[in-house]
């Protein structure tokens, strides 16, 4: 059986990617931060989240040993991180610093390959932090990847439907075209290495946009020449598939979709096992630990949701589960309705609450004494905190300072109809414009944009004819409205 036994509600906006280590538990959202979690308690770590992106995270993905912690933007970056202390240990510029969407290690964490928007692959040699190969598919967007087992292929699936395998030299080996109609959305090789009759065999797992999952086998034999072969099409969930994983042994595969949906099956048999109904939003992201029976899944309902899996699982064939919570409750997990949409309106009881909520309890005392209410909180410095609040640890001082910076970001604004959203920063626009790609940004963010992205569309990744922004007067005037009714 598969049982839900944690949710995780710390992100501000839709959960993209989900990634484990043996002990720690990576999200990573488009309210641009990435968070980490120990595995046995599903606690945050004292230095997440981490917040080095300009732009929302795509992705995120651990090295072998755990020690390190990948994560890729739409600011063009790919930014490693020390697991041990969250500090960042190398920025990888992208190619032509377009919007990277996927990014991944090598088995043996001596690569890491990168996608981006327009189209091109960064494949990079991490333990010196460079540039080792480049490669591209025209016309395309590239939004997955995955390493085989040996660490000597990678394969990559594009907007475009195909799936393509390369060497580490960028050589194209093989090109699997209109594998999924509309597009490929996510990919995954499963963990064994098949050999036998001169040919070593892998088995890849992929998702798209025609609603369905597919198991393929990988071959190549020893002259080099490559193969795909279709094995399964599974067909469990009733619109686009947008994320899959294989656990640890290659026995199950989880998928999740824009149907709110979380399917198990067996990976070898290709029968539905279970269906898992908790999201309220599109299943975006899927993961399984390599140590536990542990799954995850993130959503664009903001959460992640944290499954267990029992052994026996072969007896429920396609049913469709009452998941059961868990006797444990993981604290400071649970988002607050606050009264207020604005921070500055905040009460200090609301203060409080969020205290609470991020697991700063040992401050609401102080904080009530010293009657600091929702604009006293966005005013805090680290002198204040020292000096009139004595937050003597340099930790729980800077955790504050971390935690009022994303309120400040506009990370609260949870409720704000996405139309009111920029589509670059994902926070509440004040002053709005169509560019000529049709869609609204804010002004700031977009000559930003403009300015560093060679007049590409963020949204279409196509050329802006022109660079001439308009004022959406109406649109502004509706926001203002809103807001007022908050």
């Amino acid at each position: 059986m598969v049982s839900l036994i944690c949710t995780l509600q710390d992100h501000r906006d839709d959960v993209n990617w989900c990634a484990f280590s043996p002990t720690l538990l990576a999200t990573c959202s488009a309210d641009k931060t990435v968070r980490i979690y120990n595995t046995q308690d599903f606690s945050e770590v004292p230095y997440s989240p981490l917040s080095g992106h300009g732009y929302g995270v795509h992705c995120c993905c651990f090295s072998a040993c755990g020690q390190y912690l990948a994560s890729c933007s739409t600011d063009g970056s790919t930014v490693v991180w020390s697991t041990d202390t969250g500090e960042i240990e190398a920025v990888l510029e992208h190619p032509g610093r377009n919007p990277v969407r996927v990014c991944a290690f090598s088995p043996d964490s001596s690569h890491l390959v990168s996608g981006a928007s327009d189209g091109t692959l960064g494949l990079w040699d991490f333990r010196t932090k460079t540039l080792h190969r480049t490669g591209a598919v025209n016309d395309t967007t590239m939004v997955a990847c995955s390493f085989t087992p040996c660490g000597q292929m990678f394969v990559t699936g594009s907007t475009y439907g195909d799936l393509r395998l390369w060497d580490l030299d960028m050589n194209q080996l093989h090109a699997e075209k209109n594998t999924h109609d509309l597009g490929v959305t996510c990919c995954c090789f499963g963990p064994k290495i098949l050999s036998g009759s001169g040919t070593v065999q892998f088995r890849l797992a992929s998702c798209g946009q025609d609603s369905t999952l597919k198991i393929w086998t990988v071959s190549r034999s020893n002259t080099g020449s490559c193969k795909m072969q279709l094995l399964h099409t599974l067909t469990g969930q009733s619109a686009p598939v947008l994320s899959c994983a294989f656990s640890a042994d290659g026995q199950l595969l989880v998928s999740g979709s824009v149907d709110k949906t979380v399917t198990v099956y067996d990976a070898s048999q290709g029968t539905l096992l279970y269906i898992l109904n908790q999201h309220e939003r599109y299943v975006t992201a899927c993961a399984f630990s390599p140590s536990t029976p542990l799954f995850a899944t993130g959503s664009m309902d903001k959460t992640v949701n944290i499954w267990r899996v029992e052994d026996g699982h072969s007896g429920h064939e396609g049913k469709s589960l009452p998941v059961e919570t868990a006797t444990f409750s993981c604290e400071g997990r649970k988002l607050l309705c606050h009264s207020r949409l604005l921070v500055s309106d905040w009460s200090e009881e609301d203060v409080g609450a969020w205290l609470c909520e991020e697991g700063l309890q040992v401050l609401v005392e102080n904080f009530k004494a010293n009657n600091i209410d929702g604009a006293e909180l966005i005013s805090l410095t680290k002198e204040t905190l020292a000096s009139e609040l004595n937050i003597e640890s340099v930790g729980l001082r800077s955790k504050v300072l971390r935690k009022v910076e994303e309120l400040k970001a506009g990370c609260v604004c949870t409720g704000v109809p996405d139309e009111y959203l920029c589509p670059i920063t994902r926070e509440l626009m004040k002053d709005p414009v169509i560019a000529a790609d049709g869609y609204s940004y804010e002004r700031e963010a977009i000559e930003s944009w403009i300015a560093t992205k060679n007049r590409s569309s963020p949204m279409t990744n196509l050329p802006l004819q022109t660079t001439l922004l308009t004022p959406n007067r109406t649109l502004k005037m509706a926001i203002g409205r809103w807001r007022t009714s908050q």
